[in-house]
């Protein structure tokens, strides 16, 4: 019996001194470090070292004093302390492996989302996992579906900043609204979202398709640094169009219609990117 205690003691990551000191205390106890090194059998020059070394680690409890006398922690609680050890343990190395993967896998890559509900749960975990600033351009009619997690990221200090196409109001990020949301809808037929996080993820799509919605999220620098600088310019334009609309509408036309139709390669002026 006793060398099935040592041995699973020893799985615990036990010593064969620390199990057998541990042994000989949960059998008699308190003891001097002399009485647990003669009742172990382990050796009066180690007994200290091994006592000292199960006390940081929360095995056994010291008594101060001139003589100091040590005691076990119950058999239960030490299980109930590695195995919360252990979960702890798993949990740290779940998060640092995604956060390797993440980062070494996917940085190269681009992954396709098929379908709105599935490009949404996409942006919701990536809201989730944001953790300084968050842009997101989006269409009042996909708005709520996202709030709950935007409003969670914004109460741990990530600052959100939207550019809403339709009324948006939230009390929990800045909102930027375009001006031009129901002539953009009619030009593109369609909807879309784009979401950049912490400058170092995107996702990016059609979104009003159902089913047939399509959408990429990277962490590919090389998509993630222009889609994010695009959304900034985008800032940039609602900005002075608020400061200098009526300079800005007198030379290029109402929400600047004309600059619209200049860079159009269509005779009705629509984008034509769903077919």
């Amino acid at each position: 019996m006793k060398e099935n205690i040592l041995g699973t003691l020893k799985n615990l990551n036990f010593t064969e001194y620390e199990a057998k000191a541990y042994l000989a205390l949960l059998e008699e106890s308190p003891l001097t470090g002399y009485a647990a090194a003669k009742n172990s059998g382990v050796p009066r020059s180690k007994i200290y070292e091994v006592l000292d070394s199960l006390a940081m680690r929360g095995d056994i409890l010291v008594s101060p004093g001139n003589t100091p006398q040590y005691t076990p922690v119950p058999a239960k609680e030490l299980i109930k302390n590695r195995r919360k050890k252990a979960e702890e343990n798993f949990e740290q190395a779940e998060h640092l492996f995604e956060n390797f993967e993440r980062s070494s896998n996917d940085r190269e890559n681009i992954w396709n989302i098929t379908g709105r509900s599935e490009i949404l749960e996409k942006v919701k975990a990536c809201i989730c996992s944001a953790k300084k600033r968050i842009l997101l351009e989006i269409w009042k009619e996909d708005f709520s579906e996202l709030e709950f997690e935007l409003r969670n990221a914004a109460n741990r200090g990530v600052i959100v900043t939207i550019i809403a196409y339709g009324e948006i109001v939230s009390d929990c990020a800045n909102v930027y609204l375009h001006d031009m949301s129901r002539e953009i809808t009619e030009e593109y037929e369609g909807r879309w979202l784009v979401f950049s996080g912490d400058d170092s993820e995107v996702v990016a799509g059609i979104v009003s398709l159902g089913k047939d919605s399509r959408a990429a999220w990277t962490m590919h620098i090389g998509l993630v640094m222009p889609i994010t600088e695009v959304m900034i310019h985008d800032l940039y334009l609602l900005e002075i169009m608020e400061k200098h609309r009526d300079i800005l509408e007198e030379s290029f036309g109402e929400n600047l219609i004309h600059l619209r139709h200049k860079f159009s390669i269509h005779p009705d002026f629509k984008k034509h990117y769903v077919k």
